[in-house]
């Protein structure tokens, strides 16, 4: 697996995408959020159980993301096309209904890989949280076990304590001074 620093230059990526409303098929590049902030998980498959939690949970939380000059893109090793199934797919055969975000694709892999979160030998990325900043620096990395699903306001905190511009200490929460 690649590292990456915390503090350098976010890995470039350009992945084809399917739009929430799982109508519209195109593309996003790191380029392309030149200027806002860029939340990006990477979940292991489509069709399975702690991803859409996930997905539906920063999809409920979007308006407060935006709010703050950030997008958010979710990010798996399926293709577009079963991304839009997944969207378009009734709730009792696993459906994950429309959501206000974009879905990219990670067909080859080589996105996962460059951010350090690829397992090779199943092709599924682990469950990778990474925040970049408006000029393409990644600001905050998480990776952790595929079981366990990622807090939507310990990601709405960070991006917060990022955008403060001070020192964060301990359990720092918005409207508590920093250091």
């Amino acid at each position: 697996m690649a590292e990456r620093t915390v503090g350098l230059k976010a890995p470039h990526f350009e992945m084809k995408t399917v739009d929430g409303e799982g109508k519209n098929f195109g593309s996003v590049t790191l380029n392309g959020y030149k200027g806002k902030w860029l939340v990006m998980f990477f979940y292991p498959l489509d069709f399975t159980f702690v991803c859409p939690t996930e997905i539906k949970g920063y999809n409920s939380k979007i308006d407060e993301f935006r709010a703050m000059n950030a997008d958010i893109l979710g990010v798996s090793t399926d293709s577009e096309h079963s991304h839009k199934a997944w969207i378009n797919a009734a709730a009792d055969q696993g459906g994950l209904g429309k959501l206000k975000l974009p879905l990219a694709s990670d067909m080859t892999q080589k996105v996962a890989r460059d951010y350090g979160v690829l397992i090779e030998e199943e092709g599924i990325a682990l469950r990778g949280l990474f925040i970049i900043d408006p000029e393409g620096i990644l600001r905050y990395s998480v990776i952790h076990d595929l079981n366990v699903g990622r807090s939507v306001d310990e990601t709405l905190r960070v991006l917060k304590a990022l955008q403060s511009g001070g020192l964060c200490p301990i359990d720092w929460m918005p409207g508590d001074e920093t250091l």
